[in-house]
């Protein structure tokens, strides 16, 4: 059971965030436009595309609608990518992990890096879609809108957590493939990325009440329309419980795996 105990949190985490950032900054400006393109094509494209064909939705343009859903969908996309690919490159193929193990530093160490760095990266791609938001004008309210950053971090810390539980139980990259069609795609499409999710049926409501990217439109969309969201506080009560869980599960799960 002592794989299990809660993971340890220290500064020592730091020095592996700095050595992931100077390998990122490498290859930084396509790193940047390969986590931009995806969302922005779908924002664009069904933003302007469906958005010609369509009244307002929520009480805004569908434009408007479909960018706050982009943050978090690009967001998630970004750390759940990072966490998965990167991370199970550095365990399991280029053996990262085990060179910094002959350290002072501890898995738990390795660990809370990957998660800070995940969400690191997904922050620059939330601040790169709220940033194209800005330049077409569609906020309400840009002070309103400011606040969508920390909430950007928090959906980072939530789909890294989630997705370092696939990388320490995955065999090989193929894997993966499985959590982006049963879990990642899923959530884009029942909780509200594309359209209101009061339109479908009550026990698809349900459902994607339960799923964190919910969470996490429930709060963006009215910054970016630019009113104080609902119930903040179960918002990101639900977040920090899907995030912490998958972390401490990960964590457990990765000592299993590396150290025995």
């Amino acid at each position: 059971m002592k794989d299990f105990s809660l993971p340890q949190f220290s500064l020592r985490f730091a020095p592996v965030w700095r050595r992931h950032f100077l390998v990122w900054k490498k290859l930084a400006a396509s790193s940047i436009l390969g986590n931009l393109a995806d969302p922005m094509f779908y924002m664009l494209g069904f933003g302007y595309g469906l958005g010609s064909l369509m009244p307002q939705v929520g009480g805004a343009a569908y434009l408007t609608f479909l960018s706050a859903g982009t943050i978090c969908y690009s967001t998630m996309n970004s750390s759940t990518f990072e966490v998965l690919y990167s991370g199970f490159s550095r365990m399991h193929v280029q053996k990262t992990w085990e060179a910094i193990l002959n350290t002072p530093l501890t898995l738990d160490d390795i660990m809370l890096a990957e998660l800070t760095w995940g969400a690191s990266k997904s922050l620059l791609s939330g601040l790169a879609i709220l940033a194209v938001i800005w330049g077409l004008g569609l906020e309400h309210s840009w002070l309103l809108s400011l606040w969508t950053l920390p909430v950007i971090l928090l959906i980072g810390l939530t789909f890294s957590g989630m997705g370092l539980v696939m990388t320490a139980l995955s065999p090989s990259y193929d894997f993966f493939i499985y959590y982006f069609t049963l879990v990642i795609t899923p959530m884009v499409l029942l909780c509200g990325v594309f359209y209101p999710v009061d339109r479908m049926p009550q026990f698809l409501q349900i459902a994607a009440a339960l799923l964190p990217l919910s969470h996490a439109i429930d709060l963006v969309r009215p910054l970016i329309l630019g009113y104080r969201p609902a119930h903040i506080p179960l918002h990101i009560a639900a977040m920090l419980a899907w995030g912490g869980i998958s972390y401490w599960l990960a964590v457990s799960l990765t000592r299993r795996r590396i150290l025995h």
